[in-house]
This record gives C-alpha cells, sequence and structure tokens, in this order.
C-alpha cells in the first residue's frame, strides 16, 4: 500500500529486531508474552521472552471488487460488486422503539449513546450495492455520527449545554419532533491529561484482508501522530496466543515500526489479548490521566475466551479500576458487531467500525481527544412529558440504551460517558394533546388532566452525570414549554438535517412510521451539503433509495 510505503520511508531508522509472531498455541499458552528488541526496555515489572523467528509473510490478499473508495470528493462505486453475505456476520438489533400513551408511561429513560459505528457499517453495504441488514442499523448512531450547531457550555461544573427545539413532523402532519441536544466542552490540546494507551491489535488470519489489519496500521499510525511526548503507547497482538510486541513508549519512529512490522496468520485467542492488555496497561498506569485499551478486529474470538457474556464480565471487572476500552471494528464477512458494540458500552469507552482510511482520520486523528478524554460518565437522560400538552410520544433509536425509570436516580447503574467536544442528539415524536395519534381511543379512558401548576410545560428534562473521578452524579434540570407546539414550523438548517438523518435510519430499518416518506423527500430534507460528511451523507440517502426499488 502507497500509504504503508510512505510511513516505511518516514521512519527514523529505528528498527524492532523481532515482530510479532503467529504462534499456533494452545489457549493455555496465551499469557506467554512476545516482545521485540528496542533501543531500551523500560523496567516495568514485566517479564520479557525473546519471540521464535516469525513464520514467512502470507502473500498479499488481492483487492476485493466489492470494495468502494473515496477521492475525498466523491464516493466511487466500481462497476463490479461482490457483495457481503451478512448472513456469516453478527449484529444485536433491537425492536424499534413502541409508542407509549403518556397517562400511561410518561417517563422515557435512557443512557447517552456517543457511538458511530453503525453509520460507517450502513455505509459499507451501501457502497457494496446492497442494503444493511435491519439488525446493523442503530439510528442514534446515524444521527450522532455528524455535529449540530449547539452552544458552548457556560462553565465546566456542568460540563456540557442542553438544547431543545421542535419542528413540525415531515412524514406526519398530526405529530412534532422534540430535539433535545447536548454539547461538551472543549479540552484545548495543551491542556488535555497524559494518555496511557494500549493498542490490542487482532493478528489472527482473518485479519490479512486489505480492509483489516493493513487498515489497522493506518488508523494506529495516525494516532501515534497526534500524541505528545507526556503520552505512551505499548503495543498487544494476538492470534494463537497473546504477546507484547512493544512495551510503554512515547518514540514515535518504534511505534510506526512496530506497527509496520505486524503480519496476520493462526486462530483468534482474543479473551487472552484483552487480559494481557489490562495487565500492560494496569503496569504503566498514570493517575489522573487517560487510561485506555484500543482494541482493532473484526471480532471473531474463536479461542479462549469467546463467548459475548464472559468478555462483558471480564471488562466490567476493570473499568472501575480507571481502565476504560474503545473498540473499533474492521472488515466484513465474518464481522461481529454485537460483540464489538457491547464490550465498549460496558467498558465506559466507545465504538467505531473504520471502512476507510478517511474514517480512520476522522476518528482517531480529528476526534482524539472527544474520543479518549471523559469530561462526564454515567450520563443519563430522563424526559417526563405532561399528559395535559402531549399524548403520546416515541423515542427514534437508542433501543438499547433504554433503562428503568428507577435506574436513573441510582448512581451505581452504568451508563454512556461523553468525551471533550462530544454531541448528543435525541429526538422523540410527540402527539400533542387533542391531535390524532398511533394509538386509537380507549373506551374507558380516563379524562383530560387539568393543567395544574405545570400547565405551561410540554415535559421536563433531567440529566444525570458524574464528573470525572466522583461518586456521586449531579443533576441538571429544564423544564420545556408547551409554547413550543404551537411554535413549531418545517424543520430548517441544522434541525432539518438531523430529522433527515433520523429518517434515513428509520427507512434502512424498515420502520412503519414512516409511512410512505421517500428517499427523494428525505435528500431534499438534507437540503444543500455545507460539508464533505453531509455531501457524501446525500449521495448514501440517493444508493439507498435506488437499491430499495423492486
Amino acid at each position: 500500500m502507497a500509504k504503508r510505503m510512505l510511513v516505511a520511508a518516514l521512519m527514523s531508522g529505528t528498527l524492532l529486531a523481532g515482530c510479532a509472531a503467529k504462534r499456533e498455541a494452545a489457549p493455555e499458552a496465551a499469557t506467554d508474552i512476545i516482545v521485540t528488541a528496542t533501543r531500551q526496555q523500560p523496567s516495568d515489572g514485566i517479564v520479557y521472552n525473546a519471540p521464535p523467528a516469525p513464520p514467512p509473510p502470507p502473500a498479499a490478499a488481492p483487492m476485493l471488487a466489492n470494495k468502494a473508495v473515496s477521492d475525498g470528493r466523491y464516493i466511487q462505486v466500481p462497476s463490479v460488486i461482490v457483495p457481503t453475505d451478512p448472513g456469516r456476520e453478527r449484529y444485536d438489533g433491537k425492536d424499534v422503539s413502541p409508542v407509549h400513551l403518556t397517562r400511561a408511561e410518561p417517563v422515557s429513560t435512557f443512557s447517552i449513546d456517543v457511538d458511530t459505528g453503525a453509520y460507517a457499517n450502513a455505509r459499507r453495504f451501501l457502497t457494496q450495492g446492497q442494503l444493511p441488514p435491519k439488525d446493523a442499523v442503530r439510528t442514534e448512531e446515524l444521527i450522532n455520527y455528524f455535529r449540530y450547531d449547539y452552544p458552548l457550555p457556560e462553565k465546566r461544573e456542568a460540563p456540557f449545554s442542553v438544547t431543545t427545539d421542535m419542528a413540525v413532523t415531515p412524514w406526519n402532519a398530526e405529530t412534532r419532533l422534540l430535539r433535545v441536544g447536548l454539547r461538551g466542552y472543549d479540552l484545548p490540546r495543551a491542556s488535555r491529561p497524559p494518555a496511557n494507551l494500549v493498542f490490542l491489535v487482532d493478528v489472527s488470519g482473518s485479519m490479512q484482508d486489505p480492509d483489516k489489519l493493513p487498515l489497522v496500521k493506518t488508523a494506529l499510525m495516525g494516532l501515534a501522530e497526534e500524541l505528545k511526548a507526556q503520552d505512551r503507547v505499548s503495543i498487544v497482538v494476538y492470534a494463537g496466543a497473546a504477546g507484547l510486541v512493544l512495551p510503554p513508549t512515547n518514540d514515535k519512529g518504534l511505534i510506526r515500526a512496530a506497527l509496520d512490522q505486524l503480519q496476520a496468520g493462526g486462530s483468534t485467542a482474543g479473551g487472552a489479548g484483552l487480559q494481557l492488555a489490562y495487565e500492560v496497561a494496569r503496569q504503566s498506569f498514570i493517575k489522573d490521566g487517560v487510561n485506555r485499551i484500543l482494541l482493532a478486529t473484526d471480532g471473531d474470538f474463536n479461542v479462549g475466551v469467546s463467548d459475548t457474556k464472559a468478555l462483558l464480565e471480564m471488562v466490567e471487572k476493570q473499568r472501575d479500576s480507571g481502565i476504560t476500552l474503545t473498540t473499533l471494528g474492521f472488515g466484513e464477512g465474518n464481522y461481529n458487531e454485537a460483540m464489538m458494540e457491547q464490550i465498549a458500552d460496558h467498558g465506559n469507552g466507545n465504538y467505531a467500525y473504520i471502512d476507510s482510511a478517511l474514517e480512520a482520520r476522522k476518528v482517531l486523528a480529528e476526534q482524539m481527544s472527544s474520543t479518549l478524554f471523559t469530561i462526564a460518565g454515567d450520563v443519563k437522560i430522563q424526559v417526563e412529558f405532561n399528559p395535559a400538552a402531549v399524548s403520546q410520544y416515541r423515542l427514534v433509536g437508542y433501543e438499547n440504551r433504554a433503562l428503568r425509570e428507577e435506574d436513573f436516580n441510582n448512581d451505581k447503574v452504568d451508563a454512556g460517558e461523553i468525551g471533550a467536544g462530544h454531541q448528543v442528539t435525541a429526538i422523540y415524536e410527540i402527539v400533542p394533546a387533542g391531535a390524532k395519534g398511533w394509538i386509537g381511543p380507549r373506551r374507558y379512558e380516563e379524562a383530560p388532566v387539568a393543567p395544574g401548576p405545570a400547565g405551561s410545560e410540554l415535559a421536563f428534562v433531567k440529566l444525570r452525570y458524574k464528573l470525572p473521578g466522583e461518586k456521586t452524579s449531579r443533576l441538571i434540570e429544564r423544564p420545556v414549554p408547551k409554547g413550543l407546539i404551537a411554535n413549531a414550523a418545517s424543520p430548517r438548517g441544522d434541525m432539518a438535517f438531523a430529522v433527515a438523518v433520523a429518517a434515513y435510519g428509520q427507512k434502512l430499518r424498515g420502520d412503519p412510521m414512516l409511512a410512505n416518506y421517500s428517499w427523494q423527500q428525505v435528500s431534499a430534507l438534507a437540503g444543500d451539503p455545507r460539508d464533505f460528511s453531509r455531501a457524501e451523507f446525500v449521495k448514501l440517502v440517493s444508493l439507498a433509495g435506488s437499491l430499495s426499488r423492486p
């Protein structure tokens, strides 16, 4: 790859004497440590063993005919398309969020989500000429892939701003769309804390495709270039066994060289790799810093601890120690997205799917601060609707983030994290009192509720969060005025684009609530794109429309 050749040319001349040897070892040998020679090994308590001679590198896999490429302006889809077999990929889709009668269930509670993997994964299917599996589409991740015009917070004690606005629903004149937007404060590069990062790289045989290990190298090399002198990086690999390739260092030349030497081969002892990565992270732990593992894999764990439930239990035990986990998904065919998304959530990290070098730069270079540096943890949102103003409602997306009402005040219930500069958007579709709803009137329905003291309110929004290092949550409360209903107009500008993305996700999921709203209408709602990502979105909508025709 040209990118790989360029990186090799830029290296400082420091070479690693060995590489991550791919050994066909039994799972119980997974604690063996493989290490390369470096300029100087730190005295960190880890025992380093010299590796056996590496196997010959596998033949380069040919570029697949189904790869779409981007020249920075347009998505170029090849004329010959070999579609992915989604039946071999694993997803954990949930049913579309149901409609709630406000009188019976006035309170909606959920954990925030800043993952974006579903957007890039859906894009991968579309550019290959097929619609994504419905279970692979999480509408909130599509919405949160983009940035919106939310104001910065005024003070760090309340680390994010809260914005609410409303518009007439484009696909249902009887309903309205309530948007709740959060924006975290930005963390200047000079003031961010030091980072202790462990790159945990899957080098098993399934990773040798061009869209897997070669792209992993490009992604992690890009992140390494963003590191400061105070940061340190370790590299752990796993195939038939797990091994330490590079002990903690801030030498970018060593990091680049170690990544460049990685080769794919063997089975996948992912559980052993995670265990070793946590051990290495603990050995180089930075107090009051960022301590995070970045797992890069296609998720195909098939040796040792491979059960998702067992992996989740392992990750949950580690997160309270201050070591978080981010998962980066790559490739296709045997991709286990269900596991990738879940262990990132339970590891107090985030999940992204990387389908191109452009996406790698977006996730790991441009968004590194928001990805790594948490400004608020266990963030929960609770919206209570006033039955006198809203008769029915539904939350668009967040199906796997729903919480029980009593979980909101329970500080022991884990929830999502917001990083520096992160944004979170939630959209509710509501039925104003007196308007026609999805659920018809009931024979024994109660009489309308009198307005009472809260008669001027449409809803009441509450947010709970913990500042870094704190065990007790803080509370933000915001009333939503009923006047928003009377003043609601057709969505425009930034709101229109957010609604267009919500419609795109719902149509990909086959949500019947959109009735006959067309792909052309979704595209028109998005308006004239103002940047590359939004322009790409409009093209993806058009592509989805063409693929949806009988």
